[in-house]
């Protein structure tokens, strides 16, 4: 599939709203290893399907709840259409997830106890009688959202302007993730802003960073390593396996992790870090005005 260039510096598409796209995937017939030849990367990819559904409905619940102190009109309508987004993202994953992984014989149950765990037992609204605590804990889940944020539009990017179609990928797994990543760079701004909006704080934002970055490289290591040593058509070590991620990583299928973990972390710690820094707005919506499934999407 042909996808738009990146520029090499921003184009500005002009002003950009934010909607959900009602995309639908026929995954039937698609064969596991989607990247032939690179199962470590097929795995680790699809592992998404499983992390993202509760994580995205944890987002949506979280915005919900802080809609309502939001005053400023734009800040509200961008507001709205990231709860729409995501909560497609969400439905559509775990669409894949079922019809796709479970499909194939992956039980993906060990993984999704420890996300909903995290989502629903961790990361809940403050039950305080105390409205100053409440409200304290809801600028700090905002400013997680928005630190986890930063890798889903870091991650976005990287869907957009990956190798997989040179590896002979298959094309609706391709559209399904540069789908949602480019979605994830189109409001990549939202979750930041809004965090912004509620607490203006370095400190909050660093904390916040600091809870994410280990976050998400222990469910990226934890589920590969699952998905992998549960993979019926392959036999690998874990150093086998962390050998092929880093052989895939070097051919453009998956981000390097010095780089997704290190780099990008280090830029979010820049006092003057804005995610408009990172990502092409206008990539991501010649994207979405190219891909077949956002082309034939209900808005």
């Amino acid at each position: 599939m042909l996808r738009p260039r990146r520029f090499a510096t921003e184009v500005d598409p002009g002003p950009v709203q934010i909607q959900a796209r009602q995309v639908h995937f026929d995954v039937s017939g698609i064969p596991l290893h989607w990247i032939p030849g690179h199962p470590v990367a097929s795995n680790l990819i699809s592992l998404l399907n499983v992390v993202l559904p509760d994580a995205e409905r944890w987002f949506v619940a979280t915005f919900n709840e802080a809609l309502p102190y939001v005053k400023d009109p734009k800040l509200a309508d961008d507001m709205r259409g990231f709860i729409g987004q995501e909560a497609t993202h969400a439905d559509v994953h775990e669409q894949v997830m079922y019809d796709f992984m479970v499909e194939h014989g992956v039980n993906p149950e060990p993984i999704l106890a420890q996300i909903e765990y995290m989502f629903t037992k961790v990361l809940t609204p403050s039950t305080s009688s105390d409205p100053k605590r409440r409200f304290n804990n809801l600028c700090e889940r905002l400013w997680l959202i928005a630190a986890l944020e930063h890798y889903t539009a870091v991650l976005g990017d990287f869907a957009l302007n990956c190798r997989w179609d040179d590896h002979g990928a298959h094309p609706t797994m391709v559209d399904l993730y540069r789908w949602h990543g480019a979605e994830e760079v189109e409001h990549r701004n939202v979750a930041h802003d809004v965090a912004v909006y509620f607490r203006d704080s370095y400190v909050d934002r660093i904390r916040a960073m600091c809870i994410a970055m280990p976050l998400m490289w222990a469910f990226f290591e934890r589920g590969m390593w699952y998905l992998v040593k549960t993979d019926p058509s392959v036999e690998l070590s874990w150093w086998q396996t962390q050998r092929q991620r880093c052989r895939d990583s070097g051919l453009g299928l998956l981000p390097k992790w010095r780089t997704l973990f290190f780099t990008n972390t280090l830029d979010y710690f820049r006092p003057g870090f804005t995610p408009e820094q990172m990502g092409s707005t206008a990539q991501a919506v010649a994207y979405l005005a190219s891909s077949p499934a956002a082309r034939s999407a209900r808005l």
